[in-house]
């Protein structure tokens, strides 16, 4: 018997989608971040029972956030993304939190630039919240131990390839990291969208694409780009492919950047079927009702879809590109240079 409902939701159901592929489907996969920092905190003495955790999220941390902030009889405040939908912002309310919301935007860019600026005017206004930082404190990693070794329990033993969105870089790295640190060997795979800064395609737009959780317009200090083995960009059509294909093929109902992990592990498990793939589905598809699967006869058909491989970010090119990146840090590039009247990454 669970002592409280962030228990019950923070482990996966770990499916079989085919000889090597086993998908983890979370409800909300952020709860390990949020309790693992939450408890973090109240243990070092930097925050205190009572007092007013604040952050900005586009959906599952925010949720995540207040169950932990539930658990453990604290305040918080969420300023939330234009992508929070009234299911999600309900939920947040009755648990008691304030929710500062965006106004709509179809610019990824600058909805993360505006709940940052709201998040800096809150702090100012009252020194005694404590912001958390999912985007940059590293106390994010801590609670994705508990996942590695669920992983490291359920699936065989051998090589583990993890296919999963970069987001905010601490599911993904926190989970491989905490795996590598157990001898197991596990290659990182990160997906990413059109435009975000994390791997170098700030200088493509996507105008379907605000798609949550998986890239961003701001750097993120918690994306640790030496964990990385490859990377893969996708296009709002082909993360749509994935998630109606996920649920068509599976009867799997899963979110936006579950569909693009779903999308690439099946072409990454064709080239290697002797190695198991994970793939991490961070939340469920119902804040993409509307968007997505209201639409699925419009999507494309994943059996024909294929990347772009490419070797350097100069070829980089939407609707897919694939890039081994081989655990190298990020170095500082040149700005963005004009291609075809659009900014494109040198």
């Amino acid at each position: 018997m669970h002592e409280h409902i962030t228990d019950a939701l923070k482990t996966p159901a770990l499916i079989r989608l085919t000889d090597n592929v086993v998908l983890a489907r979370f409800e909300t996969m952020k709860v390990y971040a949020a309790l693992g920092a939450v408890r973090t905190l109240l243990e070092r003495g930097t925050i205190r029972t009572g007092q007013t955790l604040v952050d900005s999220s586009s959906g599952i941390y925010a949720l995540a956030l207040a169950m932990a902030c539930h658990r453990y009889d604290l305040r918080c405040h969420i300023v939330a993304s234009t992508t929070v939908d009234a299911t999600m912002r309900a939920q947040l309310e009755v648990l008691g939190v304030t929710v500062d919301q965006m106004p709509p935007s179809s610019d990824l860019r600058l909805d993360q630039q505006r709940r940052v600026q709201r998040v800096r005017e809150l702090l100012a206004e009252h020194t005694d919240m404590h912001w958390m930082r999912q985007y940059h404190d590293s106390v994010h990693y801590v609670g994705y131990r508990e996942f590695a070794d669920l992983v490291a329990d359920a699936l065989p033993d051998g090589p583990l390839t993890v296919i999963g969105a970069v987001g905010t870089g601490a599911s993904s790295g926190g989970l491989v990291e905490s795996l590598r640190q157990s001898r197991r060997s596990a290659r990182l795979l990160g997906v990413q969208p059109f435009g975000s800064v994390s791997f170098g395609s700030e200088g493509f737009r996507d105008p379907d694409a605000i798609i949550a959780g998986i890239g961003s317009s701001i750097w993120f200090d918690n994306v640790r780009h030496h964990l990385y083995d490859s990377v893969h960009w996708v296009d709002f059509q082909h993360a749509m492919a994935g998630a109606v294909g996920l649920l068509r093929e599976h009867a799997v109902f899963a979110g936006l950047s579950t569909g693009a992990a779903h999308l690439v592990a099946g072409w990454e498990s064709a080239r290697n079927p002797q190695q198991t793939h994970l793939v991490i589905g961070a939340d469920t598809g119902h804040r993409y009702v509307e968007r997505v699967f209201t639409r699925h006869q419009e999507a494309l058909d994943p059996a024909g879809l294929r990347p772009k491989e490419i070797t350097s970010l100069a070829a980089l090119a939407p609707p897919w590109s694939a890039m081994e990146w081989k655990r190298r840090p990020w170095v500082r590039r040149e700005p963005p240079v004009q291609r075809n009247g659009q900014e494109t990454a040198r």
